[in-house]
């Protein structure tokens, strides 16, 4: 139907008092502006593959794209992006308004002794975190808001910590109700004191979230402390309970003390942030192409990868499955001799199995018939 527009009437109002109608408060409103500090939040990206990831190493591993897991004893929980491709039912299970979801699931029933640590984390990268002024009398106020879904219910913990590892704040958080998604928020005064990183590429800040802590690891909620503290003291451990599960999603770290809607970036802009620290590239087909480069001798090449982004720093180089193919000789690669890496670049020296490479001629790097075949370069802080 037509509708007739007319033009409003406007009243000047008193002077130093806003006009009817002008937006005065920001609160709540999503800017797709980064003002979030977190990086795949959500928990759409996964680099690293769908499948599950089993915490089989007693030191840092990291699992989606900018979260990572730690544990003292090794294979006592598991990690997954849900729902997977196999996944059936998982309707029920993803907060509204989120399609992924990071699964932690209890590997066995585990008590945890004082020293014990078992935790997710990801660490913001200084030049992220620099304009919050911890460390000074300006200290700015934060909030940490997540989605977060659970088989046990209770008081979980978690905590922010520094680089050095000798400031952090723990805080507690309840889930009310099993296998029901609750929406968490932790506001935090910024610290004024201590060393924190300012803009620079090393960690700024470290958000950690509590599976299973002993007592030295543990403090008191709410409060600075001039220790490493990774979680509240009494907090629930979820690798204390054989199958238990611990989803999250939404995780968004944001300057003030109210949590806003979720800042919802386009895929392509969230891959990018995260490109900055990891870079995979899988074969699609047996015999995928990936880098090119010269032949130096008959077992050893040079090839020149470009890098889709640059990364925060000079990324290490690893492979699976790979072979050199100068149109005769197709060796398989067996080993890096060396790395002569940039930021957007990466010029590696690989060594090849059986010879018969030519010395002097064009060489491709490409999947050794494979379609698993991967490459990756890594920057992780």
């Amino acid at each position: 139907t037509n509708k007739t527009l007319t033009s409003p009437t406007l009243t000047t109002p008193a002077l130093g008092t806003p006009a009817s109608g002008i937006l005065t408060s920001c609160t709540g409103l999503n800017y797709n502006g980064f003002k979030s500090r977190i990086i795949n939040g959500n928990m759409a990206i996964s680099q690293r593959g769908t499948g599950v990831f089993t915490q089989d190493t007693t030191g840092t591993q990291y699992s989606l794209d900018r979260w990572n897991i730690y544990g003292t004893v090794a294979s006592k929980f598991t990690v997954q992006q849900t729902p997977s491709a196999t996944e059936t039912g998982f309707a029920t299970r993803v907060a509204a308004g989120f399609t992924n979801y990071l699964g932690i699931t209890s590997s066995s029933t585990y008590a945890v002794t004082a020293s014990d640590v078992f935790q997710l984390q990801q660490s913001i990268e200084g030049f992220n975190t620099a304009d919050l002024a911890w460390g000074t009398a300006a200290a700015k106020t934060v909030t940490l808001s997540f989605w977060v879904y659970s088989s046990l219910t209770g008081t979980f913990g978690g905590s922010f910590a520094n680089s050095a590892a000798n400031r952090s704040y723990p805080f507690s958080y309840s889930i009310p109700a099993a296998n029901t998604w609750t929406q968490i928020s932790i506001t935090a005064p910024g610290d004024t004191s201590g060393t924190w990183i300012g803009a620079t590429n090393g960690i700024g800040i470290r958000v950690y979230f509590g599976i299973g802590m002993g007592t030295s690891g543990s403090g008191p909620a709410n409060a600075w402390a001039g220790v490493l503290y990774r979680s509240a003291t009494g907090a629930v451990s979820v690798v204390g309970t054989n199958g238990a599960t611990f989803y999250i999603t939404g995780v968004q770290f944001e300057t003030g003390s109210t949590a806003t809607s979720f800042d919802y970036r386009p895929y392509s802009t969230e891959l990018g942030l995260c490109l900055a620290y990891y870079w995979r590239w899988t074969s699609g087909t047996t015999f995928s192409a990936i880098g090119v480069g010269g032949v130096g001798s008959a077992t050893v090449a040079d090839i020149l990868i470009k890098l889709p982004q640059r990364m925060r720093a000079i990324p290490t180089f690893n492979y699976s499955n790979m072979r050199l193919y100068d149109q005769t000789a197709t060796p398989a690669v067996t080993s890096i001799a060396a790395t002569y890496n940039s930021l957007d670049s990466m010029l590696v020296v690989l060594s090849a199995s059986g010879g018969g490479l030519t010395a002097g001629r064009a060489v491709i790097l490409q999947a050794n018939n494979n379609v698993a075949a991967y490459i990756e370069a890594t920057a992780e802080l």
